[in-house]
């Protein structure tokens, strides 16, 4: 046994070694054959954890900039270790089903683009239009990146120590997004650049179709194995409220135990006094869209659906917010709330446009009597129709839209 925990033990080193020279920009074809028995041995476990101690050591974007090569490298070990697929029922069977569909409308987009490169320009404007709808059919397989996100990510954090090359995944999700809108807006034009769209295509390929890999050589295996069974249960039930694209939404599962009823007596609340169901009532009708994160930067309440505009799931409580953003912005996160924390600012505030909206995201510091910082409040609101309000309204009229 240690004779064998010893190679083991090598084997990482010799796979680790390799991977920091790839990032270190040392000769590859040298790298490979010396450590070419390892590399053709990596399994999805090591693949997740050599990116957890690379991003460790180096800079975020040197490792996402090489990230691709290093599984290009790995791919052939990777694609032919077999691992038995999860079956209906199952969160990770339909995440498959979703990459299903979308590699076929990856495929049809890519062969409109062979069309639109060989046939005379006569013939463009139809297949111009084509690829419109393509495109607009690829949009929803957002909703796949957005349970990975906030539902499985969370759920792997706390199962897997060596997680963190999840945060590569959620970066490459946002250029998912970032080239899904350019494509959109190029394909509004009367006349579309070919070279253009040639370039946002074959990105678009770069991106969709390694994260697939990805998540079905080396996330999900190591999700299934990692991940208590009874928690994928919870992660179903979490779904629904997102949504599926391209299936049938499945069957809503009944939940495996009742919660236990709270007392139902008042609460006092120093102003007044409140059941529980009115606090949340009161919370969930409020034309806001609140995340409370505690004194030890963990997420424990956001408030439901109605007015929801971020994605959310009950996953994310205990969730350190770190982790629940991108990791270009984790940063300026983690700036207001320690700001917030030394006593520096109170208060901090943005406003986006997001699909058509105008979304204003307001952060206040939470301190107790004494001063003691307690945590922060997030509230995002959809203010469009807010910032068009012209003259007064004195007088109530149940004709017109408030």
């Amino acid at each position: 046994m240690p004779e064998f925990i010893a190679n083991q033990q090598e084997h990482y080193q010799n796979l680790y070694n390799y991977c920091c020279g790839i990032a270190e920009g040392r000769e590859g074809r040298a790298l490979y054959d010396k450590y070419r028995a390892d590399i053709e041995s990596v399994s999805p476990e090591e693949a997740m954890q050599l990116l957890d101690d690379l991003l460790q050591r180096y800079d975020f974007a040197r490792i996402k900039e090489i990230v691709t090569k290093l599984i290009n490298i790995f791919y052939k070990s990777l694609n032919s270790r077999e691992w038995e697929k999860p079956q209906e029922g199952h969160f990770l069977h339909y995440l498959m089903l979703e990459n299903e569909k979308a590699k076929e409308l990856i495929e049809e987009i890519r062969d409109t683009v062979k069309q639109l490169n060989t046939l005379p320009k006569a013939e463009h404007p139809p297949l111009f239009a084509g690829m419109g709808r393509l495109v607009a059919e690829l949009k929803p397989y957002e909703l796949h990146y957005i349970k990975k996100e906030n539902i499985l990510f969370p759920y792997l954090e706390a199962n897997f120590a060596k997680y963190r090359c999840i945060q590569l995944m959620w970066s490459f999700h946002d250029d998912f997004r970032r080239l899904m809108k350019q494509l959109d807006e190029l394909l509004k034009q009367p006349s579309p650049g070919l070279r253009q769209l040639n370039r946002l295509t074959a990105d678009l390929f770069f991106v969709v179709l390694p994260i697939m890999f990805r998540e079905e050589q080396i996330v999900f295996p190591v999700a299934l194995r990692s991940i208590p069974p009874s928690a994928w249960h919870e992660m179903m039930q979490q779904s629904h409220e997102t949504g599926w694209c391209y299936i049938q939404p499945p069957a809503q599962q009944a939940t495996a135990t009742e919660p236990s009823p709270l007392s139902g007596g008042l609460i006092d609340l120093l102003t007044g006094a409140l059941t529980r169901e009115q606090i949340i009532l009161l919370l969930e009708t409020m034309p806001v869209d609140v995340t409370y994160v505690d004194e030890n930067d963990a997420v424990r309440y956001f408030s439901g659906s109605a007015h929801r505009i971020f994605p959310r799931s009950k996953a994310i409580i205990g969730r350190k917010v770190h982790n629940c953003h991108p990791p270009e912005s984790v940063h300026m996160v983690t700036r207001i709330v320690e700001a917030f924390r030394k006593g520096e600012k109170d208060n901090a505030a943005f406003w986006i446009n997001l699909r058509g909206r105008f979304i204003h995201i307001r952060y206040f510091a939470l301190r107790d009597s004494a001063g003691t910082y307690r945590g922060t409040l997030e509230v995002s609101q959809d203010v469009t129709e807010i910032r068009s309000l012209e003259g007064e309204r004195r007088l109530l009229d149940w004709g017109e839209e408030i």
